[in-house]
Order: structure tokens, then sequence, then C-alpha cells
């Protein structure tokens, strides 16, 4: 099974929370991972998206919301099928009362929009509960201090992903 891991990093913390869940995920199964940074639009690959079962995706926290690339992304990208697809998100932030879970929601909304079926692995996944998405708050060491959250969310949508598309 694929999965794609796509977002936006300037700075690096985002691209760092994108590898930890890459690392949760190889915990729950055998799965093709693709990390894409639209910072580098040519590291986006159409076709592996399109072959993906699933879809993490993840943005720097600006102005309480998902960045702009992001959203153009949404808005001009169509060619980036995404009906059907298990879709998940996460988020890096400066501070804690920053916007990140606003910035959630709103790629959670657009993902609904593309015809995505969502998950967060919520509290019915037990403690340490995880309701839109984990977030790396902090420049310094915000992302590194969240680590096991974002491993844990990788394991999670891993496990979800298995349930959801393994052939039988």
């Amino acid at each position: 099974m694929k999965i794609t891991i796509l977002y936006f990093s300037k700075t690096g913390n985002t691209e760092k929370a994108a590898t930890y869940i890459k690392d949760g995920l190889l915990t729950a199964g055998d799965f093709d991972i693709r990390l894409m940074n639209l910072n580098q639009l040519e590291s986006v690959d159409t076709a592996f998206v399109n072959d993906s079962e699933t879809v993490i995706m993840g943005t720097p926290t600006y102005v309480a919301n998902m960045c702009w690339q992001f959203k153009k992304w949404f808005d001009d990208d169509w060619s980036c099928q995404l009906g059907g697809k298990l879709g998940a998100a996460f988020a890096t932030a400066n501070a804690m009362h920053g916007g990140g879970d606003i910035a959630l929601q709103s790629m959670i909304s657009h993902m609904l929009v593309r015809g995505m079926v969502t998950y967060s692995s919520g509290a019915g996944c037990g403690r340490p509960y995880i309701h839109l998405g984990p977030i790396g708050i902090g420049v310094n060491n915000g992302v590194e201090e969240r680590k096991g959250f974002f491993e844990l969310f990788g394991k999670r949508v891993g496990e979800q992903t298995i349930r959801l598309f393994k052939k039988l």
C-alpha cells in the first residue's frame, strides 16, 4: 500500500514532523511511503499521490490557519485525485495558542471537499489523545518534544489504512 505525506516546510520543522510520522507508519506495516514538500513543487509526484490509499498533509500555522501555499495547492491542483482516499492532518506552530487547531480544521475541511475520508485517531484510540492531529509547538524544540505523538499518529493512521484498504 502507498502512503503520501504531503507537507509544506520552509524552516524544516514541519518536514521533521513528517519524518516522525513516517517512522510511526513503518511500525504499523510495510508501506511504500513518499514525503513530498510543497516548497519544492517538483517533488510532488502526482502519479504516486493518485496511487496512494492514504494522504497525510502537514502545514505550518500562519495567522491561525494553514499556510497559503497549501491553500493555493488545494485551490489550483486538481490533478491529484483525492476522492475516496484516507486523509489525515498535522501541523506545527510557534505558540500553544497560535491557531494550530484551526489550521488542522481548515485542512480537514478542504480534504472533505475533495472527497477524502478523514481520520485523526481521536479519543477513540485511547491515551494519549490526538484529537484532530498532532501539533508541534515551539520554534526550537517543539517538534522534537512531540516526536512520540507524531510517531503514534503515524502508527494509528497506518493501522487505519490497513483496516480500510487491506486486500483479502
